[in-house]
């Protein structure tokens, strides 16, 4: 069975940016005053530190895959969790799948077509601590990315010098502001020094998935709501194997996530199948 997946700024650098977007009133007429696109971008890049749980939307297409389109649910504190139903267009007439990660397992179900190849067993497991999260995990593909967060990724148009304003526009009957720009990798890479040791690793682990991808730069597209939070956000980039293009549209934020392991009946542990064919 083949399953496959593709998925903030610190404090100083928002309030720095923040500070310079400010404009003066003119005409003597009271005025709100206005952010510049990059303070704009990073005010809603810092607003995702306030970010626990997301339900979230993503479609369009990766180099390896093809067109992919899928919805996911992901709580990220107090301990990662996450459900994902994911279908790829361009496999098999549309081959679809579910991943599931708790309690530090990876579980991908692929309904009745994988019980048919596993001895009626619908559910593969993965245990992400035995199996070292190392080269057996990267079989996996894109599902090995799984624990990523998207929100986190939105963040990445903050490493552009050439951010916009495109103008306004309705995502899902939410009003928002549209941003664009175009981000290197190298210039991504380099913010990682000034940041925490939990944000520096989170994007890392982002970064070396595109480079893997042999990107070096991404257009990004960021649509921002009322509330200076992120609604939307576009990626897209010329990968060794083609192009990506992924388009990420948040449905909720810091709302109840339920997430569990499939039934033990129902699953195959490809640790405990590793152990058996080493004894073996």
């Amino acid at each position: 069975m083949k399953t496959s997946v593709r998925v903030p700024v610190g404090a100083s650098v928002a309030a720095l940016l923040l500070a310079a977007g400010a404009v003066g009133c003119s005409g003597g007429t009271e005025k709100s005053p206005e952010m510049t696109p990059a303070a704009a971008v990073a005010k809603a890049a810092k607003n995702t530190e306030e970010i626990d749980t997301i339900h979230y939307r993503m479609t369009g297409r990766t180099p390896e895959e093809g067109r992919v389109k899928a919805e996911a649910q992901m709580q990220i504190e107090p301990e990662l969790a996450m459900s994902m139903k994911m279908t790829a267009l361009d496999q098999g007439g549309g081959q679809s799948a579910e991943i599931r990660l708790v309690d530090k397992a990876m579980y991908i179900g692929g309904g009745a077509e994988a019980a048919k190849q596993m001895d009626g067993k619908s559910w593969m497991k993965f245990d992400l601590s035995a199996l070292g999260a190392g080269e057996e995990l990267d079989q996996l593909g894109s599902a090995s990315q799984a624990d990523k967060n998207p929100a986190t990724e939105s963040t990445f148009l903050t490493g552009a010098k050439d951010v916009e304003k495109v103008g306004t526009e309705t995502v899902d009957g939410v009003k928002t502001t549209h941003y664009k720009g175009t981000v290197t990798i190298a210039d991504l890479e380099k913010t990682l020094d000034g940041e925490d040791k939990a944000t520096r690793e989170k994007r890392q682990k982002s970064l070396e998935q595109y480079e893997k991808m042999g990107l070096d730069k991404l257009t990004m597209d960021m649509w921002i709501d009322g509330d200076e939070h992120t609604k939307q956000f576009r990626m897209r980039g010329d990968a060794a194997k083609g192009p990506l293009d992924m388009t990420f549209t948040f449905l909720g934020f810091n709302e109840p996530v339920k997430v569990a392991a499939p039934p033990a009946k129902d699953t195959m542990d490809l640790a405990e199948m590793m152990k058996e064919s080493q004894q073996g």
